[in-house]
């Protein structure tokens, strides 16, 4: 729910600053009438005035401004008296941050002003305006009509009668009437009650009217204004965050300050913080900051970032928060456990996903175990040291392993340069190139047969041609120079559409996972040209070639980094793609990609 902090009176342990105070350069002696014989209506005869000296460095002698805002239970007969002969005075009270007002009590020792303006600044007193205006006659004074008679006018007649003459008081309340509010913290409500400076124009001195039944002083001796209490009713301003201010519950009391003394820090709740409760806690910027709703209660908690555990803030991005439907808009600061991304969901260049652990977990990147001499430094992303999802290392030319450390089957001679092809028609000596049984070297052209492949002796054991620890690669695919393929032949509209392709994509490839049994190739859709019964997004996803041979060779030859028109079958029962020899598998041209999409929408019916 919305929060409201206890009102207490701000004036508490706050010292005002007035223009001018009596025996301020030297002793003044001053008369007045005592309070038992003022407090009603002038019947005949007010008595005898008293008349004292006032020195503001003598403590017994001096009304200094403090008195205004002292305990008035303890000191009830202490006050603040101005200068003598003065018209205009000014007090004024400087809070050090904003706070709500409530009401504004003024209980004065002298006759009240015959014209008094309550003023309040929310900028530190570089600007001011009026809460309300107080005259004998408002019209007269100030150009405005009488609430007395015109509810809701910022003038009234209520508090300027010069009777009492003593502890006649003047009352602001900033909810009035008037003032209806049915949301504390709408931004018309902290137009209204947050300040961070008050004060008090006195504007016209008025006499009692005692002073004219045979006065015997002089009558300037009367001539000052004086103010028992000041009392400023008032709350923490804590946007419906909180309740109290830090310490016990209530008021804090810091050191060297009065008991009772409201300060203006607010306790947060609702995951929010500042001293006024004004922004989301450093990890909950997940959507905007707003205040606690007075009038439904509503808390407008801040949310956590979905930083996994990584982050110990985040900020919020407008761009964010619009992209996703309104629904989150938090980025994540400083992502650690070698993480980045807007919510450290995703591991560093050169440090891959152990999917051994959940997302949270500090040791979710473990970092890329690469061999040095036979990865390669120029992938497709030139940061990455190895794939960020699988930890595959980007191997040179004819270089195999998740880590890249030997050469593939049919290559030879480990190095910085990757490895060599074998000159024969199998298999060589990894160190020395040597073909295994003396077996000569098969010059075969593209799409020609490997006699020593299709004629393979009966006896020979069948593990002799798989992969070792179900080896992993990507170079494979990059070199084909060893990978005899015989290509689709892009002919008629009539051949074209009697393949009843599944699907037709323009696609980059990623990279190529050699996985001993078949292949699976890592592609990102760019355009979709045709899709069947298996849903394809533009987004990353992988294709299976059906052709894999012994020399880890995809047929068709896919290479990464290259662009491809790629028209193939589907599996709906698995939702794969399928890659075989009669899938029609080009270099991505423009005006290939015309071509096929013509045929597409016109030839074939």
């Amino acid at each position: 729910r919305a929060c409201n902090p206890p009102v207490g009176n701000l004036a508490t342990g706050r010292t005002p600053v007035t223009t001018t105070t009596c025996g301020q350069n030297s002793t003044e002696l001053y008369c007045f009438y005592p309070d038992q014989n003022l407090l009603h209506h002038v019947s005949p005869g007010c008595g005898q005035p008293r008349c004292t000296k006032c020195n503001a460095n003598q403590p017994d002698n001096s009304h200094l401004p403090a008195d205004m805002t002292d305990d008035f239970f303890a000191n009830p007969m202490s006050w603040w008296q101005s200068a003598q002969g003065v018209h205009r005075e000014e007090i004024r009270l400087d809070f050090e941050t904003e706070f709500y007002l409530t009401h504004v009590i003024a209980v004065f020792k002298s006759p009240r002003p015959a014209a008094m303006v309550l003023e309040r600044s929310q900028d530190y007193g570089q600007t001011w305006r009026p809460y309300k205006y107080f005259s004998v006659n408002c019209t007269a004074t100030f150009g405005l009509q009488d609430d007395l008679i015109e509810e809701g006018s910022m003038c009234t007649s209520r508090y300027s009668d010069v009777v009492p003459c003593t502890r006649g008081e003047v009352i602001y309340r900033a909810l009035s009437p008037a003032n209806k509010i049915e949301d504390p913290y709408s931004p018309e409500a902290q137009d209204l009650l947050k300040l961070t400076n008050l004060r008090l124009l006195l504007l016209k001195r008025q006499e009692c009217p005692c002073h004219s039944s045979g006065l015997v002083e002089k009558p300037q001796r009367f001539a000052h204004y004086a103010i028992y209490d000041l009392i400023i009713r008032g709350s923490c301003f804590c946007n419906g965050h909180a309740e109290e201010s830090p310490g016990s519950v209530g008021f804090l009391r810091e050191p060297g300050s009065c008991v009772g003394t409201v300060h203006g820090k607010c306790v947060c709740r609702h995951n929010t913080a500042g001293d006024h409760c004004e922004k989301c806690a450093p990890l909950y910027n997940d959507q905007p900051w707003k205040p606690g709703d007075g009038k439904t209660g509503a808390p407008n908690e801040c949310r956590k970032c979905r930083c996994h555990n990584h982050a110990e803030s985040c900020h919020f991005d407008l761009s964010v928060w619009l992209a996703s439907g309104k629904r989150s808009g938090g980025v994540c600061d400083n992502c650690k456990h070698n993480t980045e991304g807007h919510r450290c969901q995703r591991c560093k260049p050169g440090f891959y996903r152990d999917r051994g652990k959940p997302m949270s977990s500090p040791e979710v990147c473990k970092p890329c175990a690469c061999q040095p001499m036979g990865s390669a430094n120029a992938t497709f992303s030139s940061s990455w040291r190895c794939h960020p999802r699988t930890g595959f290392c980007y191997c040179k030319p004819g270089v195999a392993g998740p880590n890249c450390d030997r050469c593939l089957v049919g290559y030879w001679g480990f190095g910085e340069n990757g490895c060599r092809p074998c000159d024969c028609a199998r298999d060589c000596d990894q160190r020395t190139g040597t073909c295994f049984n003396g077996e000569p070297f098969f010059n075969i052209p593209i799409g020609g047969r490997i006699p020593d492949l299709v004629q393979t002796p009966t006896n020979e054991s069948e593990e002799e041609w798989k992969w070792n620890d179900h080896e992993q690669g990507f170079s494979a695919l990059r070199h084909p120079e060893k990978c005899v393929c015989k290509e689709k032949v892009l002919g008629s509209v009539s051949d074209f559409c009697q393949m009843k392709y599944a699907y037709v994509i323009k696609a980059r490839i990623l990279s190529a996972h050699d996985k001993g049994t078949h292949a699976e190739v890592v592609v990102k859709v760019k355009k979709v040209l045709k899709s069947g019964k298996v849903k394809i997004a533009r987004s990353n996803r992988s294709i299976y070639p059906e052709s894999w041979t012994n020399r880890g060779c995809t047929c068709p030859i896919l290479n990464p980094g290259t662009d491809y028109l790629i028209a193939g079958q589907e599996d709906s029962r698995t939702g794969k793609l399928i890659v075989n020899m009669n899938s029609l598998v080009k270099p991505w041209k423009a005006y290939l990609g015309k071509q096929i999409s013509d045929i597409l929408r016109t030839g074939c019916k």
